[in-house]
């Protein structure tokens, strides 16, 4: 009997799940690419920080490119996997706006000129998901939705 379910979604954290490694994203998400203003904005201990960057490194997340020679310094920028993260995180700070912020202390204007609230919708008939509309199908048969 199988004790645990395989899921993406606990992958996914294993990669990006922890609160450092998020913020790091949120920050180079917004432009900020280099360790010093990184750990400003983060406010993660050093080595921690240090830690972090290296696992979205070496988890293809980020990418260190470097800046400058002498002495030889890096910045972060995302990978093609960082960028499409971006979603969840929009995704994440929507949740957080709605229900734990009282004031968004961010937001985002859209291209179209409307404040941006972020949804999630089919890439087939683009049509927004909502409660009802999915259905899950495993690859285990020994899995079931309940």
């Amino acid at each position: 009997m199988k004790t645990q379910r395989p899921c993406s979604i606990a992958a996914t954290l294993g990669v990006i799940g922890e609160k450092y490694s998020v913020l790091v994203l949120r920050e180079i998400f917004f432009g900020v690419r280099r360790f010093d203003a990184i750990a400003r904005n983060v406010g993660a201990p050093r080595d921690i920080l240090t830690a972090r960057l290296r696992r979205l490194v070496d988890a293809g997340v980020l990418e260190r490119v470097p800046y400058n020679e002498r002495p030889r310094r890096f910045e972060y920028r995302p990978t093609q996997a960082g960028q499409d993260l971006r979603p969840v995180l929009m995704m994440l700070m929507a949740w957080g706006d709605r229900y734990v912020s009282e004031q968004p202390p961010v937001t985002f204007e859209h291209a179209c000129g409307a404040r941006l609230e972020p949804v999630v919708v089919c890439g087939s008939c683009r049509e927004e998901v909502a409660p009802g509309t999915l259905t899950p199908h495993f690859r285990d048969p020994e899995w079931a939705a309940r």
